[in-house]
């Protein structure tokens, strides 16, 4: 074992504070990485303030932080893939039993016996749970690692490990590529993403958004065309010609207005996790044998798909670069909307701690 600087919070109420934790020393799968940069997805801010307590109660003390970025400094002796100094990243998973089904599959997301990069129990025995990337290093079993391209800003990598992935899966799932017209819902911290996938596959991309003043940053960031969806005209025009969207609002609103925008076979596919149930109309599917899906993140290889396309086109996130001393003052921020588009955390900061 070993001592990692970290940001942790003690209770649901407490703010995230500095502290020690232990690390395992790399076995000979493992691979120990300098983390450089993290991104802040909403779901830390959910899980450190226990708010998805029925599904997935919070274990205390939580590090969160599951979009990594970093260099490798020690790999096992059974590792081949790395070599220290790599560029490497690590998202929204660490292990998995990778010989179920779901695994052989390549979908270690769906694994039953998965374990999250934080608040996962830890077999390891460093901690109660795993603790995630608000910290200066990171030990992790080499097959849940991935390749960094080198050519890519490492602060806007950080967050593609989750939104990053979340929106290419299903457009890759779905071939939402060239000859197809693909909207995405919502112009967010995911939605940004989905957006500049939607563009590099070659689709003609349509923004719906409630903000006039998104616009301009909506055909900025690759969008052919802006709708606002407040406005009953623009929407009307755009009825049954879709063949994908992608939602990626987490709040209340009317699916039904946007399945109704979807052409014979089109699919609309759910990234957003809005708190309350959204009420669907059953014709809003029979009409045209429309599709209602969701999907969540991706798994490994799917993942590293995405991060060789994102070197590819030169995609990162465009985020808001932080010390981590900052991160309670982002997440108030992040609640209100106040950042364009995600927080990336400077791993640097903790030097000073």
């Amino acid at each position: 074992m070993y001592n990692s600087k970290a940001y942790s919070a003690a209770s649901a109420k407490s703010p995230l504070a500095s502290a020690k934790i232990n690390r395992r020393d790399p076995t000979p799968h493992d691979v120990q990485i300098e983390i450089l940069f993290c991104g802040i997805c909403h779901s830390d801010v959910h899980l450190v303030r226990n708010e998805w307590s029925g599904a997935l109660p919070t274990v205390y003390p939580i590090v969160p932080g599951h979009e990594i970025v970093g260099r490798v400094t020690k790999v096992g002796a059974a590792v081949t893939k790395f070599k220290p100094g790599d560029l490497a990243g690590v998202g929204c998973m660490v292990d998995a039993d990778c010989t179920c089904p779901e695994c052989k599959a390549g979908f270690e997301q769906f694994c039953p016996n998965m374990i999250m990069t934080y608040n996962s129990p830890d077999k390891h025995g460093a901690g109660p749970v795993t603790y995630g990337g608000y910290s200066d290093s990171i030990v992790v079993n080499d097959h849940f690692v991935l390749r960094v391209p080198a050519n890519l800003n490492l602060a806007g990598v950080a967050p593609l490990l989750c939104a990053g992935i979340t929106t290419y899966s299903p457009m890759r799932h779905w071939g939402a590529g060239k000859g197809k017209k693909v909207g995405v819902v919502g112009l967010g911290g995911l939605g940004h993403m989905g957006v500049k996938f939607a563009h590099a596959l070659g689709a003609h991309v349509v923004v719906f958004t409630t903000s006039p003043n998104k616009k301009d940053d909506a055909l900025r960031l690759g969008a052919d065309e802006v709708v606002i969806s407040k406005n009953a005209n623009e929407m009307q025009k755009h009825g049954g010609s879709f063949d994908f969207i992608l939602d990626a609002v987490a709040a209340q609103h009317d699916l039904n207005a946007y399945l109704n925008m979807l052409r014979r076979d089109g699919t609309i596919t759910l990234v957003g996790a809005p708190e309350k149930h959204l009420e669907i109309s059953a014709f809003s599917l029979l009409m045209g044998r429309r599709s209602l899906s969701g999907s969540l993140i991706g798994g490994i290889p799917e993942t590293q798909e995405m991060l060789d396309f994102c070197g590819k086109h030169n995609i990162t996130s465009d985020v808001e670069v932080i010390p981590m001393q900052k991160v309670n003052e982002a997440y108030e921020r992040m609640l209100k909307s106040d950042v364009k588009y995600r927080f990336s955390i400077d791993m640097a900061s903790l030097k000073s701690e």
